[in-house]
């Protein structure tokens, strides 16, 4: 990913999305049901970047267990999935 600054958009049609700074493309789009919306009021938008902080930092820790388990090929850890 490019080290472009990343920000935090509702489009028109009520689509939240993460994208780079200077482009228009969605890197990841969220979407609340008029049910969750209306349970949420008007703290969905923080909630949305609460999801969005949480994925960047499960990416995060995804590129650096990938980059471990590159860096020790023999490594055959299992790994639990849920």
């Amino acid at each position: 990913m490019s080290s472009a600054f990343l920000e935090i958009v509702e489009l028109p049609d009520g689509r939240i999305v993460l994208r780079r700074s200077e482009e228009d493309g969605a890197l990841v789009t969220l979407t609340f049901s008029s049910e969750a919306r209306g349970f949420l009021k008007a703290r969905y938008i923080d909630v949305a970047k609460e999801m969005f902080h949480a994925g960047l930092l499960a990416a995060g820790h995804l590129a650096e267990e990938e980059a471990l388990n590159e860096s020790d090929p023999d490594d055959a850890t299992e790994h639990t999935l849920h």
